[in-house]
């Protein structure tokens, strides 16, 4: 899967593209990152790429002309590609990001052009004539998109094959609705506080049940409205089931 990230500050991927399970994707061709600057593409004299909105206001947008050449150039890039191309658009107003759409994201035949907002935005009509998705990490705004992007492009890039072990990722938070049950290792006894007997036990089916338990435990205390959802599936699969 190829992601074009299209930013005014570059430098903020470095990091990124080369540490933990992102460079590991990268390195064995799952995955690949290119950073492109948008900058790089203005014809204004004075290289400017944002301008004041029109009706008055503050801060600034990002033009139009830099930012479509970028498109531009990045979907010539990806077009020799056997695959949708689906461009991005991080923005507060999107719809926000979870599980399921990482999910859906990850196992779609696309590549992906994303597309970091910073000041005040972009010109809609990039949205208008790119047929741009729009997707939010959380109801809060940020100084630009980079680091919301970097959550996306993480948080599609640990499901593709071969990434993450299989096993790891059935058993983590949000597959089912659920958050994760709690974790313990070594040493047996923090302070007092020890490891639940049943988890050292060996019995697998009574830890598997013990960890369900748990699971619904902590949905309930920290994610309430998750359990509505939890059970409107389990419903859902009894009456498949019948």
């Amino acid at each position: 899967m190829k992601f074009i990230v299209l930013t005014l500050f570059k430098e903020m991927f470095d990091a990124f593209v080369s540490t933990s399970i992102i460079k590991r994707a990268i390195d064995k061709n799952i995955a690949s990152i290119e950073v492109i600057d948008i900058r790089d593409f203005t014809k204004d004299k004075h290289n400017r790429v944002d301008f004041p909105p029109y009706g008055g206001g503050s801060g600034m947008i990002i033009s139009a002309q830099p930012l479509s050449a970028a498109i531009d150039y990045s979907i010539e890039k990806l077009s020799s590609e056997n695959k949708k191309i689906e461009i991005i658009y991080m923005s507060p107003r999107g719809k926000v990001l979870n599980y399921n759409i990482s999910k859906e994201l990850s196992s779609s035949n696309s590549n992906y052009i994303v597309i970091c907002g910073h000041y005040e935005g972009i010109d809609e009509r990039i949205i208008e004539e790119y047929n741009v998705k729009e997707i939010s990490i959380g109801d809060y705004v940020l100084t630009g998109g980079e680091l919301a992007c970097q959550v996306l492009m993480d948080s599609i890039i640990r499901l593709l094959p071969g990434v993450i072990n299989e096993d790891s990722l059935m058993e983590e938070s949000h597959t089912d609705n659920l958050l994760e049950y709690p974790q313990y290792t070594k040493p047996y006894d923090f302070r007092g506080r020890k490891v639940p007997d049943i988890l050292i036990s060996g019995h697998h089916k009574n830890i598997a049940e013990y960890r369900k338990k748990e699971s619904i435990r902590i949905t309930k205390k920290f994610r309430p409205d998750l359990i509505d959802k939890y059970n409107e599936e389990k419903n859902k699969s009894k009456k498949e089931g019948n």
